[in-house]
């Protein structure tokens, strides 16, 4: 295994785009995941590390040794593509050693390497099945069989659940780990989803327009995200505005729309800032009263286990989410529905 660190690395094409500085540190037996929007620099930071592009600035360090300049061969990593691109004319076995054969491993090792990886994987059943043969997620497990053959010490997965469907890919999403935490492989995982980040990272970083906003663990970062992209993109985009009337110790009461409350975070008085609450920290009730502030209802969208419920706040969007079955069924039968929210106490962050 390796621990990885990148040190200000950076791409330029062609177009005027550019990706980084990038800078992370992945230790050695983590699972990180790049987590951004589709042009946001993630599958090209992976290719960095992977050699197939070389950085025109910064360093790429495996275990503290320089491997900006080392060609993909001389890295020792296993790599799976969002297309598994297996090969036709091959069987599942023959797929999953050609790796070790060209390496000149014996037959004898060959055989008990393919089928240590076909029992963990679940695979051995179509070992000796043509490689268009079978299913798309066989074909994953296959495809990542494969990567692991020659036992590297880097595991970089771009975006290879995607094309599959949600079942599946939450069963695979469970399997990677278990996987990743049996062999203890330090592992690049790169989605633009998620639920799938969040399923399976020790650590998540984000990124935007080619540079890294937040790295953290995947509930410090719902919970404390570092400014308005990280908030958007990961909760709800309950990215509202307000302005500073007092400032405290570790917090400032804001106004928004006339509706005063705390916010935890620092500004000055008179400054106008942005802050974002999670939709399970607000509250509704069909009645407002005291304590609650009026929105109207605007869409009822049930979700698994909850409700998404959004409402006009004085032209600023507001999404709920709200468990209560009988309250969201009433809300969907009334036009327009008059609603009272508030928000949970200490639930009002302040973001950049």
């Amino acid at each position: 295994m390796v621990s990885v660190e990148l040190q200000g690395l950076m791409r330029r094409f062609r177009d005027g785009t550019s990706i980084g500085p990038i800078d992370l540190d992945i230790k050695n037996g983590e699972l990180m995941t790049l987590l951004g929007p589709s042009g946001s620099g993630k599958t090209t930071t992976l290719r960095m590390v992977a050699g197939f592009f070389e950085p025109q600035a910064g360093k790429l360090l495996f275990d503290g040794q320089d491997v900006t300049s080392a060609p993909p061969r001389d890295r020792n990593i296993g790599m799976v593509f969002q297309s598994v691109a297996l090969f036709p004319n091959m069987n599942v076995y023959q797929n999953i050693a050609f790796a070790l054969e060209m390496a000149g491993w014996s037959r004898e090792a060959t055989i008990d390497r393919v089928e240590y990886l076909a029992d963990l994987l679940g695979i051995r059943g179509v070992l000796m099945r043509r490689s268009n043969e079978v299913s798309g997620g066989e074909g994953q497990r296959i495809a990542l069989a494969r990567a692991l053959a020659k036992e590297p010490n880097l595991l970089l997965l771009d975006e290879p659940l995607s094309a599959l469907d949600p079942q599946l890919r939450e069963r695979l999403q469970t399997e990677i780990r278990r996987i990743q935490d049996e062999l203890a492989i330090t592992t690049i995982y790169v989605t633009h989803s998620q639920d799938e980040a969040f399923a399976i990272s020790d650590r998540v970083a984000i990124l935007n327009e080619g540079e890294v906003n937040q790295v953290g663990q995947p509930e410090e970062l719902y919970d404390r995200p570092a400014n308005e992209f990280v908030a958007s993109f990961l909760g709800s985009g309950n990215v509202l505005t307000g302005l500073v009337l007092e400032e405290r110790q570790d917090s400032v009461i804001i106004d928004s729309n006339g509706v005063q409350f705390s916010a935890t975070g620092s500004a000055k008085t008179g400054e106008y800032v942005k802050y974002t609450v999670k939709p399970e920290d607000i509250k509704l009730t069909l009645k407002p009263n005291q304590g609650f502030t009026s929105a109207l209802v605007l869409s009822v969208v049930p979700r698994i286990g909850t409700f998404r419920i959004t409402i006009d706040f004085q032209g600023q969007t507001i999404v709920v989410s709200v468990p209560d079955e009988s309250l969201a069924h009433k809300l969907r039968s009334m036009k327009k529905a008059e609603v009272g929210f508030s928000f949970a106490k200490g639930a009002v962050m302040l973001i950049e």
